[in-house]
């Protein structure tokens, strides 16, 4: 039995790590970062320098920015430059608007911003920012998580300096999760308690009929909802788990303007952990305590396994929230905690090693993928059929099992991630 305390601490750790977001986190938290140094600069920069860690400029390169029909960073830089509210954290650039998107070309036209590389960042997230205007010079950065702020200084006089934290320091405070705390909460905690996670629910469902709505990115989802995806996919729940996962990071990577519920600083994962369960509960027409305790599953355990990872790693993010989803399916199919543990073994069998190259409208694809191993291994997992620990990385405790799947993921394929990065940097015509 979990106590009183703990189940607070998790409740506080997942309201801090599930919350709204307008466009990619990666260039929404470069957006960030740049309002927040030109507000202590006050008044408008007559140039930015950015220097990104490479996980940052990685996700940043390909993705849509919200209501601005435009991709990558530099727009985000000149948009949080003009109309950024720092106060609204992943919603920095909610005032956008047309004149605003005018605004920003001419201000990149301008010449006046620098993006760099910053080859020895202290950590896979890291934003530096320094604006400059009459003489005077203001500087914000960003580490460890994409709201969270370690230093700011205008000119000599620094107002906070704090040190970046390592994956393994950053959540001490936190309360130490393992997958059988994540079941046991989800299940013994009061259901008025958990209820605010539906507004996950309410918030990424609209992005989804936004995505059906629309034409956005590759229109994934609307091909698996239209005749030729019906008529090979058929109409039932998979095919409808899957279009509105698809839907939903369609409209998110094109950079509609609608926010999404995040986890753990992505949007993507956020998506992930939520719509397939919801759509699954729906059409498995289980209850709505039934359909609460399950997102808090998913979107728990995917921060569960974020927190051994890190925020950014090479490893798609995508693996990481549908290993969530696939709990929480399990949970609705009426699955067990042996069973949920089944899951998981399946999902790190499958999908350990997808490699992340950037944010981008061919995400929905990767989340589609790792969405459809998620309802496969829940469907093999209440049957007691899973992966054992005589193949490959798994391991007869699944504790175990998610510690393999986070070193690959944050140590093991390091090398892979600068070899990605170096080829998106210089393919031709880039």
């Amino acid at each position: 039995m979990l106590t009183s305390e703990e189940k607070k601490a998790i409740i506080a750790l997942i309201r801090r790590q599930v919350v709204p977001a307008i466009g990619c986190t990666e260039p929404i938290a470069v957006a960030l970062c740049v309002a927040k140094a030109r507000e202590i600069l006050g008044c408008l920069p007559e140039s930015i320098r950015v220097d990104l860690s490479a996980n940052i400029l990685k996700n940043a390169m390909g993705v849509g920015i919200p209501g601005t029909g435009m991709t990558g960073l530099p727009i985000a830089i000149a948009l949080g430059a003009l109309i950024g509210r720092a106060e609204l954290g992943l919603e920095v650039l909610q005032d956008c608007n047309r004149a605003a998107v005018e605004e920003g070309k001419k201000y990149i036209a301008g010449g006046r911003i620098s993006i760099k590389l910053k080859e020895d960042a202290p950590d896979k997230l890291y934003i530096a920012v320094t604006c400059a205007a009459g003489g005077h010079e203001a500087e914000a950065r960003i580490a460890t998580e994409h709201t969270n702020f370690v230093y700011l200084r205008k000119d000599g006089e620094v107002a906070l300096d704090k040190p970046v934290e390592t994956v393994e320091t950053a959540h001490e405070e936190d309360v130490e999760l393992t997958l059988r705390k994540v079941y046991d909460f989800a299940v013994e905690t009061d259901v008025d308690d958990l209820r605010f996670i539906l507004e996950a629910k309410k918030m990424n469902e609209a992005a989804a009929a936004d995505g059906l709505r629309e034409n956005f990115g590759h229109q994934l989802g609307k091909t698996l909802c239209s005749p030729l995806g019906r008529g090979i996919m058929g109409e039932g729940i998979f095919s409808k788990v899957l279009s509105a996962t698809s839907c939903a990071c369609d409209a998110r990577m094109a950079g509609a303007m609608i926010p999404v519920m995040s986890n753990s600083g992505s949007g993507n994962q956020g998506i992930c952990a939520t719509m397939p369960v919801v759509v699954f509960a729906e059409e498995n027409h289980n209850t709505e305590e039934e359909t609460i305790r399950a997102l808090i599953i998913s979107n728990l355990t995917a921060i569960y396994i974020k927190q051994h990872l890190g925020t950014l790693s090479a490893l798609c993010g995508c693996v990481v929230a549908s290993t969530g989803s696939s709990c929480g399916i399990t949970y609705l199919m009426g699955g067990n905690y042996d069973q949920m543990s089944f899951a998981v073994k399946n999902m790190i069998a499958n999908l350990t090693g997808m490699i992340c190259d950037g944010a981008k409208p061919s995400c929905a694809l990767k989340l589609t993928s790792g969405v459809s191993t998620a309802v496969l291994s829940a469907m093999l997992a209440i049957q007691n059929k899973h992966v054992t620990s005589v193949e490959g990385i798994i391991d007869d405790d699944v504790d175990q099992s998610i510690r393999n799947l986070t070193e690959i993921g944050r140590r093991g394929m390091d090398e892979t991630d600068k070899f990605v990065l170096d080829i998106m940097t210089h393919k031709k015509g880039k």
